[in-house]
């Protein structure tokens, strides 16, 4: 990469790695508006709002500029700010005008830039054809009429997931996102990841609203609302309220939680440490035996489907655990059977997760015991937050409450789970027979934690190398699977997470960048240094229950065999 000196907006910048004018520009503190620009994706530049003039009067889209030495740029001119107006007012034209009632209302780049350049009336007519909203998902909402056509979606579904099931059709003022076959989105191989909501800038796609089924089960005096708190929501649900990414607010979120009327609140790495029993278990069966190795993890609802679509030839690899949140889910409604019978009372079940997936997850017909699904509703971090704000909570100003009891406590492995990496180290924590500081020590510096894609490591286990390989983003995980297919990579153990960094990057998370993910995935792993006990096995609750009865039906409660691509 080229190093140098450039000049933006007479501000003297060096620049060396930087791979185009955008981010030296971001460099000299001048962030130059763009809609299409995403720095996880490749370079589009159809948006035409970061166009830059050089000292000759040229200007040329920012994000597709290469740096170069002695470069004299300025970003805040006339003709610039003419040219972007008229952009401007041209996406507005060729969009829907209720703003008021939009789910990104107040966190709509259009509206931001359009108040930013001080756009309040409309100077086009639109004379677009509206399109009906595709509401067939179970995870997101589509509604054409709002697309800007910057492209984010068709990228980020084809450069990380792999999938490529929206694409660009038509020409001119018939351009337009579609998906394959122009169906129904229920009707083609998406896998509910939502990724392509996360990097929508406006309203077009975005996570399906289901709070106001939630209000009216807490509203219902014959329900009694249990919740369960996914571990990578309590590091991202606090950046909605100016706290740092990574910062732990779970007993904020608790108390929040009964604020607004839910009668337990319950941690989900309870359910994390059962799956990691389980799956640790089934994992040491198939080294014994060597059968349909390597297991690949069954925690990412997308990730399965995705295997269930497009390469069933794993399913028999796919381990039989459920997720820690349909673990739990199974549990819990088991153990309140008797208590809703007496109190003539229904349990109501709420999943709060980072992951829009597992909207479909709890959807799904398998995960239904005596008519009723296990988990009642799923909502995002995003959901809960504006529930929040709703309610008129101040959040920041919250005393901490710890979740509930019995299930409201879970071992450090558990809190691991949210970030890429961690059901790998969780299952390898608890299948090696060494139980000291030493062996924990040695397994988070073996090459299951950091930032690539791909990650290996092999770990000895009861005299044997295990050979173990971290993979997130589903174009990443398809490359590694045709390498497991054509022999040229030999494992034993696979996790799978569809989204960049694991749940912390889901697409019900607060909308972030790279940088903010990681963040979050480091606060976990600051939780699991601090916590009482570091492996799912010491987890008292779960003993006790394994000791009780579980022993004799984990198998009925706990597992799930994947046969095959099935409806919703």
């Amino acid at each position: 990469m080229a190093k140098g000196l450039m000049y933006i907006d007479n501000i003297r910048v060096e620049f060396d790695d930087e791979p185009n004018v955008m981010a030296v520009c971001r460099k000299a503190g001048v962030e130059v508006p763009n809609f299409c620009f995403h720095s996880d994706l490749s370079v589009y530049g159809a948006c035409r709002m970061c166009m830059v003039e050089d000292e000759n009067g040229k200007i040329d889209a920012a994000c597709t500029m290469v740096p170069k030495n002695g470069m004299r740029i300025r970003t805040n001119t006339a003709k610039l700010l003419r040219y972007r107006r008229l952009t401007l007012e041209l996406l507005l034209a060729a969009h829907c005008r209720d703003c008021t009632l939009c789910e990104k209302s107040g966190n709509c780049r259009l509206q931001d830039m359009a108040a930013r350049f001080g756009i309040h009336e409309m100077i086009f007519t639109d004379t677009r054809t509206h399109i009906e909203n595709d509401e067939t998902s179970p995870s997101i909402s589509i509604d054409y009429n709002k697309c800007i056509l910057c492209g984010d979606c068709v990228r980020v579904c084809e450069e990380v997931e792999g999938i490529g099931n929206l694409h660009f059709a038509g020409h001119g003022p018939d351009l337009r996102i579609i998906t394959t076959g122009d169906k129904p989105i229920i009707d083609t191989r998406c896998i509910s990841c939502g990724q392509c909501s996360a990097v929508c800038p406006t309203g077009a796609i975005v996570v399906k609203n289901e709070i106001g089924e939630a209000w009216r089960a807490i509203h219902d005096p014959k329900k009694r609302v249990v919740v369960q708190i996914a571990p990578a929501v309590r590091v991202a649900v606090g950046e909605a309220y100016g706290i740092a990414p990574g910062e732990n607010v779970l007993d904020k979120l608790v108390a929040a939680l009964k604020i607004m009327g839910v009668d337990e609140v319950y941690d989900t790495i309870f359910g994390a440490d059962l799956t990691v029993r389980e799956e640790g278990a089934e994992f040491l069966r198939r080294l014994e035996s060597g059968e349909n190795l390597p297991l690949m993890t069954s925690c990412c609802p997308a990730w399965v489907k995705h295997v269930e679509n497009d390469r069933p030839q794993f399913l028999k690899n796919l381990s039989s655990a459920l997720s820690p949140m349909q673990m739990f889910a199974t549990v819990l409604k088991d153990r309140y059977r008797e208590k809703d019978a007496e109190d003539g009372r229904e349990t109501y079940h709420i999943a709060i997760m980072p992951c829009t997936a597992k909207k479909m997850e709890a959807a799904r017909p398998e995960f239904r015991r005596f008519g009723k699904p296990n988990v009642d509703l799923v909502l995002t971090t995003q959901e809960v937050i504006k529930m929040i704000k709703e309610s008129g909570i101040r959040f920041t100003t919250l005393e901490k409450e710890s979740p509930d009891l019995p299930f409201g406590m879970g071992s450090g492995a558990g809190e691991i789970f949210g970030t890429a990496g961690g059901v790998a180290e969780a299952v390898i924590r608890h299948c090696l027979p060494d139980k000291s500081k030493n062996a924990l020590r040695m397994i988070s510096e073996s090459g299951l934690r950091g930032t690539s894609q791909t990650r290996f490591a092999t770990i000895p286990i009861g005299g044997r190398d295990v050979r173990v390989a971290v993979v997130h983003g589903l174009a990443a995980a398809d490359r590694l699977l045709d390498q497991i297919e054509s022999g040229e990579v030999q494992l034993d153990l696979v996790e799978v997470m569809t989204c960049r960094t694991g749940c912390v990057g889901g697409a019900g998370q607060p909308t972030a960048l790279m940088g903010s993910k990681r963040r979050r995935a480091e606060g976990l792993f600051e939780l699991d240094r601090s916590a009482l006990f570091k492996r799912a096995e010491r987890n008292p609750v779960l003993n006790m229950m394994y000791d009780e009865d579980l022993n004799e039906r984990a198998h009925e409660l706990l597992h799930h065999k994947y046969e095959g691509a099935k409806e919703d």
